[in-house]
């Protein structure tokens, strides 16, 4: 009697356990479905796979295909989700997406990646206009990527980061990004004898440098700071770029997103194109410039630069310099912006006679809406400089 009920306990015991598993187990095809209308809400990409395996917390994505919009299906293999928890409220996390290497190739030509992912993916139950119903990633991350041209190395880069950060208020993110390492093997560029000599006078036949960027996104006004994308090149310099526009809200990028779904949906592709600048037009509106800036420092670039030049001219680099700076206020006249054209003047004449940097900034007093700089450009382009508080200066 003992031994009946101690197996009936031990029996009743494994159905609750089984049941309980059977409860939370996870559904593929409904975290396949959640994620696919997540995409089509951002105007994305459509995922589909062959079939999904389910081993606890891990979902594998069999012989997995995606289709961007408007393109063709490109076939990618198998995907691997780790650490997958469907959340209360229908919603998904997913702490790590990793893909599978690629190695295409085409025409003498072959592209490899290894060491691709995705981290912290949050899957909206429904997709909407918040926050919370958006398709998320907190970091993308890729190992070595290569190009092969008739079987010499061309392109490659070391590696590869992506991070974004929501702020704890949920008012807005912060996002970081670099490319490590980025060679470039420009030796064998054309056949053009011109070319080949410009490259080589200057140095260019390898090249070697990073990409970095950093920025911000603020929610309500629609802020983006993009304070930094920066290409530093060895041996030839380093080239910033920023800008910040304000308008870029939630409900701007819904009403983007909606006219780009409504251009793809429509045959005739003439009409569609006219009806999507038209679109684009009018969301412009909401946006305004609030700066921007380019600075570029030299790393002897400048001076192999004018020396090639000079060369060219049956002159040195020292006399083509001194022949720019007397030829710059001439060209700059025909502007007609004295007040400006004085300062470029004087900041091409200090960087030729001491190549540090080149700076151009443009900070307006206050938010000028995009339609304004578009009328002035059209009707009178002297005036976009002092709109928008253009500043010119060398080696600051």
């Amino acid at each position: 009697m003992t031994f009946y009920r101690t197996t009936r306990l031990m029996l009743s015991s494994a159905a609750i356990l089984s049941f309980a598993a059977s409860a939370f187990a996870l559904d593929g095809q409904d975290l396949l479905k959640k994620i696919n209308a997540a995409y089509g809400q951002q105007g994305g990409m459509a995922v589909a796979a062959d079939g999904v395996d389910i081993d606890g917390t891990t979902v594998t994505l069999k012989n997995v295909s995606i289709k961007p919009a408007g393109g063709e299906a490109l076939s990618i293999g198998e995907i691997t989700l780790s650490g997958v928890e469907e959340q209360d409220d229908g919603s998904y996390y997913i702490e790590e997406a990793a893909f599978p290497d690629i190695n295409w190739s085409k025409d003498g030509v072959t592209v490899s990646a290894q060491g691709m992912s995705i981290g912290g993916i949050s899957v909206p139950a429904k997709p909407g206009d918040t926050i919370d119903s958006m398709f998320f990633a907190e970091n993308a991350h890729s190992g070595p990527v290569k190009i092969v041209k008739d079987g010499a190395e061309v392109f490659s880069i070391l590696e590869s980061d992506m991070n974004a950060t929501l702020r704890e208020d949920e008012s807005g993110f912060d996002f970081d990004g670099a490319f490590k390492s980025m060679k470039a093997d420009l030796s064998q560029a054309g056949e053009d004898p011109e070319s080949k000599d410009a490259i080589e006078k200057l140095a260019l036949q390898h090249v070697q440098g990073d990409i970095t960027m950093k920025g911000a996104w603020d929610l309500e006004p629609g802020t983006i700071d993009l304070s930094e994308i920066s290409l530093d090149i060895t041996n030839v310099g380093k080239l910033n770029f920023g800008f910040k526009i304000s308008g870029y809200t939630m409900a701007f990028m819904k009403s983007m997103q909606d006219a780009v779904k409504q251009s793809e949906a429509n045959p005739n592709k003439e009409e569609a194109q006219q009806a999507f600048g038209l679109a684009m037009l009018g969301l412009a509106q909401q946006l305004n410039f609030e700066g921007a800036q380019i600075r570029f420092e030299d790393a002897s670039i400048t001076k192999r630069a004018l020396d090639y030049a000079g060369s060219k001219q049956n002159v040195s680099g020292q006399q083509m310099a001194e022949s720019l700076k007397a030829m710059t206020p001439i060209m700059l006249a025909q502007l007609n912006i004295p007040e400006l054209q004085n300062a470029i003047a004087a900041a091409v004449s200090s960087f030729l006679d001491n190549p540090k940097s080149l700076t151009v900034k443009a900070v307006p007093d206050k938010p000028v809406a995009f339609p304004m700089i578009v009328g002035a450009a059209m009707g009178a382009p002297n005036t976009i400089p002092q709109m928008l508080g253009v500043k010119v200066s060398a080696n600051d």
